[in-house]
Parts: C-alpha cells; sequence; structure tokens
C-alpha cells in the first residue's frame, strides 16, 4: 500500500471488548503519518454485531480494521468477503481465534494498525454455513475459524458470560463440565461433497476453516486458512473413558507429537482412535433426527436440524505485518 492522501482507513470497533478511545489515537497519528485522510471509527452495537458497521465502513475505505471479540471478527469478516478490501485484525477479545490461527501479534495494536499502511496483504478462505431450522426457515452465515454441531455449541450456551469475562477462554471449561453431565449422543446423517451418506451417532460434528484454539491446541491438526478445502472431525467418544480417547488425540497427539518426527511416527504405529475421525472435502452436511444447538466461531446459534457448509476460496484479504512469515498458513 502506499501513501496517498485520499485514502482513508475506516476502524470498526466493539467497545465493550477493546479500548476504542486508545486504537482512535492510534489510528489517527499512523494515518497521519502515512498520508492518508482521516480515519472513520464505527462502533458495534447489540443491534449490529458488526455487519451493517462494515458496509459502511466499505463505502469508500481503501482498509478497514476490526478490533473486538470473535463474534465482531466473524460478523465483520461476513461482510467483508469478496469485497477485494484488506482487513486488519487488532487482537481484543478473550479467545482471538482467527489471529490466533493466522499467527497475528496478540498484544501490539500499533503493529499491526501500521501494517496497514505498510504490510502485505494476503487472501484466506472463508467458509459458510447455512443452516436449516425446525421450522424449515433457513440462513446462511460465515465462519472464519469453526462452525460446529452438538456438544460445541451446548458448551458455548452453558458458558457463563460473566465468568467469561472475568477469566477468558478458561471459562469454556465451566461450559463444557455443565454440558457433559448431561451429554446424549445423538444421530446424524452426513455426507462430503454430496456423495456417500453415512448414519453415525455423536457428541459433535465440527466444520473447520482452520483448527487452532487458545493454549496452542491443536482441534483439527490438519486445516489450513488458505487451501481452499474444508476439515470435519466426527467426535464419537466410546465407552466410559471415550471423553479421555478425544482428549489425548486433541492435546497430546495432534498438540503435542504432531511436532515432532518422533512423535508423527508414534501417531502412526498407535493406529486411528476411533473417537475423533477427521474427514475433508470441499463442502459436508450433517442431519439430525431433531434440533440440535449450532455455532459459529464460538458464538451460538439457536438450534438446528441440518447444518450445510463451504468454503469460499481466497475470499477475504488479510493484513500481515511486513515480511511475516505466512507459508505455515
Amino acid at each position: 500500500m502506499t501513501a496517498d492522501d485520499h485514502r482513508r482507513a475506516a476502524l470498526v470497533v466493539n467497545p465493550v471488548k477493546a479500548d476504542a478511545p486508545r486504537l482512535q489515537r492510534l489510528l489517527v497519528d499512523l494515518s497521519n503519518e502515512a498520508g492518508w485522510a482521516e480515519p472513520e471509527i464505527i462502533e458495534t452495537s447489540v443491534d449490529d454485531p458488526g455487519q451493517q458497521a462494515t458496509r459502511r465502513a466499505l463505502d469508500g475505505a481503501a482498509a478497514v480494521l476490526v478490533a473486538g471479540g470473535d463474534g465482531t471478527v466473524r460478523a465483520v469478516s461476513e461482510a467483508m468477503a469478496r469485497s477485494e478490501v484488506p482487513l486488519a485484525i487488532i487482537p481484543s477479545g478473550t479467545g482471538n481465534l482467527l489471529a490466533r490461527n493466522l499467527g497475528l501479534p496478540l498484544a501490539d495494536p500499533r503493529r499491526m494498525i501500521r501494517a496497514v499502511f505498510e504490510g502485505d496483504v494476503h487472501d484466506v478462505d472463508v467458509g459458510w454455513a447455512e443452516f436449516t431450522r425446525d421450522d424449515g426457515s433457513r440462513d446462511e452465515h460465515a465462519f472464519v475459524v469453526l462452525a460446529g454441531i452438538g456438544l460445541d455449541a451446548d458448551m458455548i450456551a452453558n458458558t457463563r458470560p460473566a465468568l467469561k469475562k472475568s477469566m477468558g477462554w478458561v471459562a469454556y471449561v465451566d461450559g463444557a463440565a455443565r454440558s457433559l453431565t448431561a451429554a446424549e449422543p445423538f444421530r446424524v446423517v452426513y455426507s462430503i461433497d454430496d456423495e456417500r451418506l453415512h448414519s453415525v451417532k455423536v457428541q459433535s460434528m465440527l466444520f473447520a476453516n482452520c483448527g487452532t484454539l487458545p493454549a496452542g491446541i491443536a482441534l483439527i491438526p490438519d486445516a489450513s486458512i488458505a487451501d481452499g478445502g474444508l476439515d470435519v472431525a466426527v467426535i464419537q467418544p466410546r465407552g466410559p473413558f471415550g471423553w479421555l480417547a478425544v482428549w489425548r488425540t486433541v492435546w497430546w497427539q495432534n498438540s503435542v507429537l504432531r511436532r515432532t518426527e518422533t512423535g508423527r511416527r508414534m501417531i502412526a504405529w498407535g493406529g486411528q482412535n476411533r473417537s475423533v475421525r477427521y474427514l475433508r472435502g470441499a463442502s459436508a452436511e450433517a442431519a439430525a433426527t431433531e434440533a440440535r444447538p449450532v455455532e459459529l466461531d464460538g458464538d451460538e446459534f439457536g438450534e438446528a436440524v441440518r447444518i450445510r457448509c463451504r468454503i469460499d476460496p481466497g475470499a477475504l484479504r488479510i493484513v500481515f505485518p511486513a515480511g511475516m512469515d505466512v507459508a505455515r498458513l
């Protein structure tokens, strides 16, 4: 990006999750340094989590910045998909899921704002999830990290807002404990790329654009945000120790052993864990026998009887600090 006094940046900020006055001062100062026009600052609200604010920002902005929680980032990304306008993410919430998966600096807002004027831009994928509700109605929304149906969504619904505000992403552990006590498997019929139908009992199905969680947990280790593919995890804990097998896969195998050649050999020798199955395609669909909780990027989205997910390759242009290595994407 080159300096141009006719160019203007716009910041979409969630004032509950981010320090809006501080970010505004930084953006004004760095815009002036770069020779850009006075930036526009637009706050989200209860009635508008970010889509309307982003559409307003896109009217004339050369770049858009977002500061807020995962829900704000998701909403802004949804409105910006295929816009060709670069998006800079200023990590501000408790999870910062997309920023973590992109490897962005989590505690340096000045660096991320400066990247708008002198950084690099790379295209990443956006996921889309269409929900079919119990009454037959349908609605579609974007996700940038994960979509899910089942226990993961129930866990999010059971996470207490006050605890999340005080403890951050660790509060989801409490939500998980509250959900597991009454968790029952449910039957789904699913297909990948509209091919063969499979009928299984699951606790949850996850559809990933990328798959890293806080604390370096690789929920879906092969998921890439820049490969044009959709990764699916079928969570099927079996027997009284089934959840231990799930945790062993997600934490020990995915997040520890996979980091070394010896560890990867150990995984291969141990065979496939049937409690977690990983699948891959361009799209996937799952239908339950009754409505189940659904979620997108850590936000609950009510209940649905069917979820269909697809990937829109390279639909979002993301700003990175200059020279940052993006090969791992």
